[in-house]
């Protein structure tokens, strides 16, 4: 599992001219599952994104094409970790401690 950490790196209304792209981005990564939650930083100076992929040379490919990132107004921070106890509703995302 991936949380997925967004900085704002230009202006709010450079970051604003995109949102509706990036939304769009978000809605096709929930589809495909790889999103599980999203939001704005109570800041209102980037986001984060819960996300789950196989690798994260996966996850690079997908930040990748954001719409903040080709746009050049966000900096991802991405942390790998393993999900090892969850609500019910994420056990499908569950993973044995690493050795």
């Amino acid at each position: 599992m991936f949380v997925l950490e967004l900085t704002y790196t230009a202006p709010v209304e450079q970051v604003d001219a995109l949102r509706t792209d990036h939304v769009a981005w978000l809605d096709a990564q929930y589809e495909t599952g790889v999103f599980l939650a999203s939001g704005r930083k109570q800041s209102r100076d980037g986001g984060v994104i819960l996300a789950v992929a196989d690798s994260r040379a996966e996850i690079e490919a997908v930040v990748a094409e954001d719409p903040f990132t080709t746009g050049g107004v966000c900096a991802y921070r991405i942390t790998e970790f393993a999900a090892t106890k969850t609500v019910p509703g994420l056990e499908p995302y569950r993973q044995a401690p690493v050795a």
